[in-house]
C-alpha cells in the first residue's frame, strides 16, 4: 500500500498520540514498581512492535505503522537522540573523580576491557549464525568489534537517578560510582567513535583519516567552543533566566556539531555528546538546569518514545527459539559477570570494601537507553541483523532492571540509612555537643536569624550549630538526565552562602557546620539532617516548608527527636543588640518546660534579664512565682513584668499557648513544641540544667 503525503501526515500525527499514551502509561507503571521510567518506555516501544502487536489478528503492527510512515518516524527518533546524547554529554562532570582519580580510573578500565574481551570470545562462537545482514555479509571484525562495545557500556544518566532516589550520593560509595561511571562513559563513547570510524571506512587510510578529523573536531570544541560558551553564563547571570535566544545557541550547536560528526564518519551522536560535555560548568549550574528542562519537555514527551518505538518495531522476542535462548544466556553471562567481575575485582584490589565492591559491580551493569543507542548504530551500519539486535536489547532491558532490587540487597535501607547518617555527620565535622539546627531560607536576609540561633545556645559548651538550606525543587526532577550534576553544583553554591553566615556564629565562640540539598518533601529533609546531627533545638520560620493554603500544625515527621522552635515576626537589624528582656510563658507541660530553658539560655546570652509572664488564675501566678524564685536561685535575672518600660526583645511561648497580642505584634515570638529529650526534663532538671552551665547538654 503505498501513501500519499497527506496520508502520511496523518499517520504521523495519530502514531505519535498512540506512542506518547502508551509511553506515558507504561513509565508510570515502572515507577510504581521501583524501576527508572525510562525502562517502561523502552517496553513500551517493544510492545508497539511484532512483539506484542504484531501477534494479534490483523498485522497491527504495519497497519499502526505502515512502511511508508517508518522513516518519517526515523527522522524524529534520530533528532529525539541527538537531544539525549547532548544531554549525556551534560551530565559527564568529572569533578566526580577528583581525590579518588586511581580508583575510577582502575574500577572503569577494569569493567570495560574485560566485558570487551569476552564479547570479542563470545563473537567467535556466534558469529557464524549471524554474517549476514540484509544479504550482505558481515566480517568479524566489524561484528566482534560491536558485540566488545555493547558489553562495555554503562548508562551514567540511569545509574545516577537509582543513586539519587536513593540518597546514595551522599555516601562514599554512591560518589565512588558516579566517579567511575563518568570516567566509564569517556572511555566507552570514545571506544564506540573508533570501533565506527573503522566500520565504516572502507580503508585503512580512511580508518586514520576519520580518527585524525575527530581528533582535530574534538580539540576545536575544548580550545576553542568551549571558551566561546562561556558567554552563555555570562548572560544568564545578568539576565537572571534562560532567554530564546540563548537556547537557540544552544540548540544551534548541537545540530551543527551533530551534522560535523556525520560527515567525518563517526555518526551524528558523537557531536551532540561532545557539545554537552564542553557545555559551561562554574558557575553554570541554574543554567544547565533550565536547559535541561526544557529539552526533556520535548525529548522525553514526544521524540525518545519515538525512538523506542522505532527501536521496538525491530524487536522480535516471539520469533527466538531454543538456540536464540541459549545465545541470550550466553550473552547475559558474558554482560553481567564481566562488567561485575571487572567492576569489583578492581575495586578490591584497590581495597575498597566488599559491600562496597559490591555494589559498585551492581551499578556498573546499569546500561538502560545508552545500551539502546549503540545498538541502533549497529543495525544503521548493517553490523547486526534482527535476531541479534533483538537479543541485545532484552539484555539491555534485564541488565538495567534487574539493578535496583540488586542494589536493595546489597545496601538494605537499614545500612543505607546508617552510611548516610554516618557520611552526613562525617562531612559536617560533628562533635558530641549542644546541637542547635537552623533552617535558612534566605542566606541574604537570614543573619538576624543566625544570631537567635546563638542566643538560644546560650552557655552550653561544648556546643555547635548546624546552618541548613533546604530548597524545594521549583521544577519536577528530570526523568531521562538525572540532573545530579547540576543539583550537586547549586547545593555546593548554596553550601558557598551559607559559610559567609557560618562566620558569624564562629565569630561568637561557637562551632558551625553547613548542609543543604534539593527536595520535594523539605520537613523529611530537616529531619534527616537533624538525625544525623543529633540536634537538639530546630529553628525554622513559622510558614517554612508548608505549601501555600494548606493547614499543618506541625509538619515536620514523627521522626524528628529534638526540640522544635518556629519563629514569627520580625527579628530587627542584623547585627544589632537586642535591648528588653527576654519574655516567655512558662507552663506546667513539656512544651513550657522547653520554652523556659530556652528563654533563659537566650536571657543569658543576650545579658538580659528573663520575663515571666504568667496566665490569668491564682494557680498560674503561684507556678510563676515558684518558678521566679527557682530561677533566681541559680543565677538568672528576673524582670517585673509589671514594669511598663520594661518592653520584651523576645517572646517565647510553648505551643498553643495564647500569646499576649500587644506583645506579639511588638515581638518577636517563639513557638516552642518539645522534643524528646526535653520531654523527659522536669522542672527541677530544667533549673538544674541553667545552674550548671557549660557543659551541660
Amino acid at each position: 500500500m503505498h501513501l500519499e503525503p497527506p496520508e502520511i501526515i496523518s499517520y504521523v500525527l495519530i502514531d505519535l498520540a498512540v506512542i506518547v499514551a502508551l509511553a506515558r502509561l507504561v513509565g508510570r507503571l515502572a515507577v510504581k514498581v521501583g524501576q527508572p521510567a525510562v525502562v517502561g518506555e523502552i517496553i513500551a516501544g517493544i510492545l508497539l512492535g511484532p512483539t506484542l502487536l504484531g501477534l494479534l489478528p490483523g498485522d497491527l503492527d504495519s497497519a499502526l505503522f505502515p512502511p511508508d510512515v517508518r522513516p518519517y518516524l526515523d527522522v524524529l527518533a534520530q533528532v529525539g537522540l541527538v537531544l539525549f546524547m547532548f544531554l549525556v554529554g551534560l551530565e559527564v562532570d568529572l569533578s566526580f573523580i577528583r581525590g579518588r582519580e586511581r580508583i575510577a580510573f582502575s574500577v572503569s578500565v577494569s569493567s570495560i576491557v574485560l566485558p570487551f574481551a569476552l564479547g570479542v570470545a563470545l563473537a567467535g562462537l556466534i558469529h557464524g549464525d549471524h554474517d549476514t545482514v540484509g544479504g550482505e555479509p558481515v566480517g568479524f571484525l566489524a561484528f566482534a568489534l560491536f558485540l566488545g562495545v555493547a558489553m562495555s557500556i554503562t548508562a551514567f544518566p540511569v545509574l545516577a537517578r537509582i543513586l539519587s532516589e536513593r540518597g546514595m550520593h551522599r555516601i562514599p560509595t554512591g560518589v565512588l560510582a558516579l566517579a567511575c561511571a563518568a570516567v566509564d562513559d569517556v572511555l566507552a563513547w570514545t571506544l564506540l567513535a573508533v570501533v565506527v570510524a573503522i566500520v565504516s571506512a572502507t580503508s585503512v587510510a580512511g580508518v586514520f583519516e576519520t580518527i585524525l578529523l575527530t581528533v582535530v573536531f574534538v580539540l576545536v570544541m575544548f580550545l576553542v567552543v568551549k571558551r566561546l560558551l562561556r558567554f552563555l553564563v555570562t548572560r544568564y547571570e545578568r539576565l537572571g533566566r534562560l532567554t530564546p535566544e540563548m537556547f537557540a545557541v544552544v540548540l544551534v550547536g548541537i545540530l551543527a556539531c551533530s551534522w560535523i560528526t556525520h560527515e567525518i564518519g563517526i555518526h551524528q551522536i558523537f557531536g551532540a555528546f561532545i557539545f554537552g560535555v564542553v557545555m559551561p560548568r562554574t558557575g553554570a549550574a541554574a543554567l544547565n538546569h533550565e536547559i535541561v528542562d526544557r529539552l526533556e519537555q520535548v525529548s522525553v514527551l514526544l521524540l525518545l518514545p519515538v525512538f523506542f518505538v522505532v527501536t521496538g518495531l525491530g524487536v522480535d522476542v516471539g520469533a527466538i527459539d531454543l538456540k536464540g535462548l541459549g545465545e541470550l544466556g550466553l550473552i547475559l553471562l558474558v554482560a553481567i559477570s564481566g562488567k561485575f567481575i571487572g567492576a569489583f575485582v578492581a575495586a578490591r584490589v584497590q581495597r575498597v570494601p566488599r559491600r562496597q565492591a559490591t555494589a559498585l559491580g551492581t551499578l556498573m551493569n546499569t546500561r538502560g537507553l545508552t545500551e539502546l543507542v549503540i545498538l541502533t548504530i549497529g543495525v544503521q551500519l548493517g553490523v547486526l541483523d534482527g535476531e541479534m539486535f533483538t537479543l541485545l536489547v532484552l539484555m539491555a532491558v534485564v541488565t538495567t532492571v534487574m539493578t535496583s532490587p540488586l542494589l536493595r540487597l546489597v545496601y538494605p535501607p537499614r545500612v543505607l540509612a546508617r552510611d548516610i547518617a554516618a557520611a552526613e555527620k562525617a562531612a559536617l565535622g560533628l562533635v558530641d555537643a549542644y546541637t542547635v539546627l537552623v533552617v535558612v531560607d534566605d542566606p541574604a536576609h537570614d543573619q538576624s536569624l543566625v544570631h537567635l540561633t546563638c542566643d538560644l545556645v546560650g552557655r552550653e559548651s561544648p556546643a555547635q550549630v548546624v546552618l541548613t538550606r533546604v530548597v524545594r525543587r521549583t521544577t519536577p526532577r528530570p526523568e531521562i538526565a538525572s540532573g545530579l550534576g547540576a543539583d550537586l553544583a547549586l547545593i555546593a553554591s548554596a553550601g558557598l552562602e551559607l559559610r559567609d553566615l557560618a562566620r558569624l556564629v564562629e565569630a561568637r565562640g561557637i562551632k558551625a557546620s553547613v548542609a543543604s540539598r534539593f527536595t520535594e518533601t523539605p520537613w523529611a529533609d530537616v529531619a534527616e539532617i537533624a538525625g544525623s546531627s543529633d540536634a537538639d533545638v530546630v529553628l525554622a520560620r513559622r510558614g517554612w516548608g508548608v505549601p501555600e493554603g494548606a493547614a499543618v500544625a506541625s509538619p515536620w515527621p514523627a521522626s524528628l527527636q529534638g526540640t522544635v522552635v518556629l519563629v514569627s515576626g520580625e527579628l530587627g537589624e542584623p547585627g544589632l543588640a537586642p535591648h528588653g528582656p527576654v519574655a516567655v510563658l512558662p507552663d506546667g507541660d513539656a512544651d513550657g518546660r522547653a520554652a523556659l530553658r530556652l528563654a533563659a539560655q537566650a536571657a543569658m546570652a543576650r545579658s538580659v534579664p528573663l520575663q515571666l509572664r504568667a496566665r490569668e488564675g491564682r494557680r498560674a501566678g503561684r507556678r510563676v512565682t515558684g518558678v521566679a524564685e527557682g530561677l533566681r536561685r541559680v543565677g538568672v535575672a528576673v524582670a517585673d513584668v509589671d514594669d511598663p518600660a520594661a518592653l520584651p526583645s523576645l517572646l517565647v511561648a510553648p505551643a498553643g499557648s495564647p500569646t499576649d497580642e500587644a506583645a506579639a505584634e511588638l515581638t518577636p515570638v517563639l513557638t516552642v513544641h518539645a522534643g524528646a529529650a526535653d520531654s523527659d526534663r522536669d522542672l527541677e532538671e530544667i533549673l538544674a540544667g541553667i545552674a550548671a552551665g557549660p557543659g551541660t547538654v
